[in-house]
């Protein structure tokens, strides 16, 4: 990661403690990044362009040194609509790393380092979260109906058990529960969890924010790349 990106504040507090994991206590995490865009890319050396932020983080896409490192691209979307908190957000993306270790030695990577250009002239803002599953479905996820993504603070006491959908309507098929170990770039806010469903058409209107939640994004997405139950059933195991 860029020293100091101006696209988010990193938490170094617990970038810190990952330097003093041990293997055994360094397992795979999942990197859940919210995205927002720049209509149009801004790049440090002045330039003169008329691309999108969209584009320019396209072309940041680091699949050459995620694929050195071990590291798998799970799940990729764009979000057609949203209600819950600010910001309205463009995309959802998610990495499966092999451990916080190889994270770190990508940001270090000339490869990782001539591509990030891109992503600072093309993100206005962005939250990413190192997220472990608790719990994935074994199903493939239906064909219509909607993907939805809700990302959550819980007010305090009050967490849901994971896999529970008691408050959504008949028609909400889980996919994935993540608990959310901290945010690692993003602003002052914490999350707790991030939920993957498929709705179906008929449900969509009637899913509603969580009694349990203080906070709460819920999007929906066009999905175009899905690779999410995977990443959780293949993982490589720790210990």
């Amino acid at each position: 990661m860029a020293e100091s990106p101006n696209y988010g504040t990193p938490n170094y507090e617990m970038i810190k403690g990952w330097f003093s994991l041990t293997p055994e206590q360094d397992p795979p995490f999942w990197a859940i990044n919210l995205m927002k865009y720049r209509a149009v890319a801004a790049y440090a050396d002045g330039r003169e362009t008329t691309r999108s932020g969209r584009d320019a983080d396209d072309e940041y896409t680091p699949f050459g040194p995620l694929k050195a490192i071990g590291a798998m691209v799970a799940f990729a979307g764009d979000v057609t609509d949203q209600t819950g908190s600010d910001p309205a957000w463009d995309r959802v993306g998610i990495v499966r790393y092999p451990s916080r270790s190889a994270f770190i030695a990508m940001q270090q990577r000339e490869d990782f380092k001539g591509k990030h250009v891109h992503k600072e002239a093309g993100m206005e803002f962005t939250i990413v979260m190192s997220c472990s599953p608790v719990w994935c479905s074994e199903g493939e996820v239906p064909a219509g109906g909607s993907y939805i993504v809700r990302v959550t603070r819980f007010a305090d006491g009050a967490l849901t058990p994971a896999g529970s959908s008691s408050s959504d309507p008949e028609g909400v098929r889980p996919i994935a529960r993540f608990n959310v170990e901290g945010v690692i770039v993003g602003d002052e806010r914490r999350w707790d969890e991030v939920r993957f469903d498929w709705v179906d058409d008929t449900a969509l209107a009637a899913i509603t924010a969580s009694d349990a939640a203080a906070e709460q994004f819920t999007m929906t997405l066009r999905v175009f790349l899905d690779n999410l139950v995977s990443s959780v059933a293949d993982a490589p195991q720790v210990g």
